[in-house]
């Protein structure tokens, strides 16, 4: 159901394939980054995002973060607040994910680089989906709603 739309999506503090700042780490801050798109569909309601590790050794794509039902907007704002629901983005709904309702940014052992991906949905809906759903329910329910899809990369070790 993508649609025409070319989405861009730009990390604020991370060009694409470039190395995580240390503030949206597990050795910094661990705060989320502040995302700004181009593009956005008109027929955009809300939008979700994830982090994952796509090198991680043991586990394909290892989830570190997953939110939805973001209201559509062209910026979505960093150091998003811990917790199920995030009252501060109208209701938004962190997951079960590495970090349990919250970000988790890149703590790979030290030594170690891996890379890490956030993509970004746009949907045409909001989803109602319990705060104890994973990336992969979340997945599953939304995949006939997905309108755009972006993605940042980067590095960390």
């Amino acid at each position: 159901m993508i649609n025409n739309f070319d989405l861009k999506v730009h990390c604020i503090g991370l060009k694409n394939n470039d190395i995580f700042p240390l503030e949206n780490t597990g050795r910094g801050k661990d705060i989320s980054p502040e995302f700004v798109l181009e593009n956005l569909s008109p027929s955009a309601k809300t939008i979700a995002v994830t982090l994952e590790d796509v090198k991680h050794p043991l586990f394909k794509n290892f989830t570190h973060w997953v939110i939805w039902n973001i209201p559509a907007s062209q910026n979505i704002m960093g150091a998003i607040p811990h917790g199920k629901i995030v009252d501060t983005l109208n209701n938004a709904v962190q997951g079960i994910a590495y970090g349990w309702h919250k970000y988790a940014g890149p703590k790979p052992p030290k030594g170690s680089q891996h890379e890490y991906r956030f993509t970004i949905y746009v949907l045409d809906t909001t989803l109602s989906l319990s705060p104890n759903a994973t990336k992969s329910k979340f997945i599953k329910l939304a995949k006939n709603h997905i309108l755009q899809q972006g993605t940042v990369i980067g590095r960390f070790e």
